[in-house]
């Protein structure tokens, strides 16, 4: 698994952006994620900003683990990793505003402006409690 949680300076990684907008959503993102966990940033891989740990395994027997929720301030998005599939997962997401789903279920959001941030919250913590309620 490439993707593992090292530690590597979250800000630093954050400082390191080269667009101004996508530093600065990258911040509030960071500080949503961070109250909604109670957990401190951990960089996984080269970047990927997340919080806690999944734990997983495949039907073969392989097993991984990967930060329960994340982002990554990509060049053409931001890129969140996140569930979905939680009750009103749909109905929070048509409340949402502009934004795409990618390979693998990523959020993609071109800028914060382009949301409503207290539905972003709303998604964020609904994916969080729905992946620790899942691992339990």
């Amino acid at each position: 698994m490439k993707t593992k949680e090292n530690n590597a300076s979250v800000n630093d990684f954050i400082s390191s952006v080269k667009s101004k907008r996508r530093r600065s959503d990258s911040l509030i993102v960071l500080g949503i994620m961070q109250a909604v966990t109670g957990l401190p940033a951990r960089m996984w891989g080269p970047s990927i900003i997340g919080f806690d740990k999944n734990y997983y395994k495949y039907a073969d027997g392989r097993d991984g683990e990967i930060c329960m929720i994340g982002f990554s301030p990509r060049a053409q998005a931001l890129a969140f990793y996140l569930t979905t599939k939680f009750e009103n997962g749909e109905a929070l997401l048509k409340q949402l505003g502009k934004h795409k789903f990618g390979p693998g279920g990523c959020l993609y959001i071109n800028k914060l402006d382009d949301v409503d941030l207290d539905t972003l919250k709303k998604v964020i913590a609904s994916s969080y409690a729905h992946n620790k309620n899942k691992q339990r």
